[in-house]
C-alpha cells in the first residue's frame, strides 16, 4: 500500500514523534514513584538502546515499547503497510533483540513493557520490575520507610 502523505508531510509527522517523556513513560515513572521504586536514571545513554529507566546499581533496564514502532503482533497489520514501513518495524524489532542480548552479556536484566499494557495491567508491570530489582539485590520497596 502506498504512503498517502507527501514526503514533506511524512517528514513533518515523523519529526513530531517524541523520543522520550512519552505519556506511557511518564505513567510508568509515576507508578514506580508511588511504589517506592526510585533511584533510576532516565534515558541512560551509557547503555545500548538507551533504556527509558535504568537502575544502574542493580543493572535493571526498563523499556516502554510503542506497539506500532516495535511491532506488537496484535497492533500491526502488514496488509495495510507498505514495504518501507514493514522494513522499518522489522529493523526496530531486530535492534531490540540485539540490545537485549548486549545488555544481558553485560549482566543486565531487561524488562520490556508494551505501551498499551500500562493501562491494562500497571500493577503487574511494577511487580515485574520490583522482582527484577530484588533478584539483583535491591531491598523491597515495601520494607522501606
Amino acid at each position: 500500500m502506498p504512503d498517502f502523505l507527501t514526503p514533506e508531510e511524512r517528514s513533518a509527522r515523523m519529526a513530531a514523534v517524541k523520543g522520550r517523556d512519552t505519556r506511557p513513560e511518564l505513567a510508568l515513572r509515576a507508578l514506580l514513584r508511588t511504589a517506592g521504586l526510585t533511584g533510576y536514571r532516565l534515558n541512560y545513554r551509557h547503555l545500548p538502546g538507551r533504556p527509558d529507566v535504568a537502575y544502574t546499581r542493580w543493572k535493571v533496564a526498563v523499556f516502554v515499547d510503542g506497539a506500532f514502532w516495535h511491532g506488537h503482533p496484535s497492533r500491526i497489520r502488514p496488509d495495510r503497510l507498505n514495504d518501507q514501513w514493514i522494513a522499518k518495524i522489522e529493523g526496530n524489532r531486530k535492534r531490540d533483540q540485539q540490545v537485549n542480548a548486549e545488555l544481558a552479556s553485560r549482566g543486565w536484566t531487561v524488562v520490556r513493557i508494551w505501551d498499551f499494557e500500562l493501562n491494562q495491567a500497571a500493577d503487574q508491570h511494577v511487580n515485574r520490575i520490583e522482582r527484577a530489582l530484588q533478584a539483583a539485590g535491591r531491598p523491597s520497596a515495601l520494607n522501606q520507610p
